[in-house]
């Protein structure tokens, strides 16, 4: 399984791992499962951290692909195309953080699971989503 961490997930595996779930974590380290970090996760972190809405302890923004990487995860790229086909990313109901969305639609359209501790996705309405926490 392909896992695509959102970017709460990242954060807590980095900084609070305990915060994560026994299946996330395991599936996160597990040797059979790629994990991967999305340029959108890293992007909403620099722009929080920018706003005052989050701050970090310790590591800047910057700092975190690196960090990634050390934890032993991948980076994701954000492809032209895949951007330019987030239009077909169906309405989710009292969903409207773009961040969240585009990690949706990156996880749907490469079939990758998005490890996420935020119930309010209903998979049901999102054919190929599937989420992991």
């Amino acid at each position: 399984m392909k896992c695509l961490l959102d970017t709460h997930a990242f954060l807590w595996a980095l900084i609070s791992p305990e915060k994560l779930s026994e299946s996330a974590r395991a599936a996160m380290t597990s040797a059979n499962n790629p994990v991967f970090v999305s340029a959108i996760s890293f992007w909403e972190i620099a722009l929080k951290h920018r706003l005052g809405k989050l701050s970090l302890h310790g590591i800047a923004p910057a700092a975190l692909p690196d960090a990634a990487l050390r934890q032993g995860f991948d980076l994701l790229p954000l492809d032209a195309r895949l951007a330019a086909g987030f239009s077909a990313l169906p309405d989710i109901p009292d969903h409207r953080d773009p961040f969240a969305r585009m990690l949706i639609w990156q996880a749907v359209s490469l079939g990758h699971t998005l490890v996420r501790c935020d119930r309010k996705i209903e998979t049901d309405a999102l054919p190929g989503l599937r989420v992991l926490w």
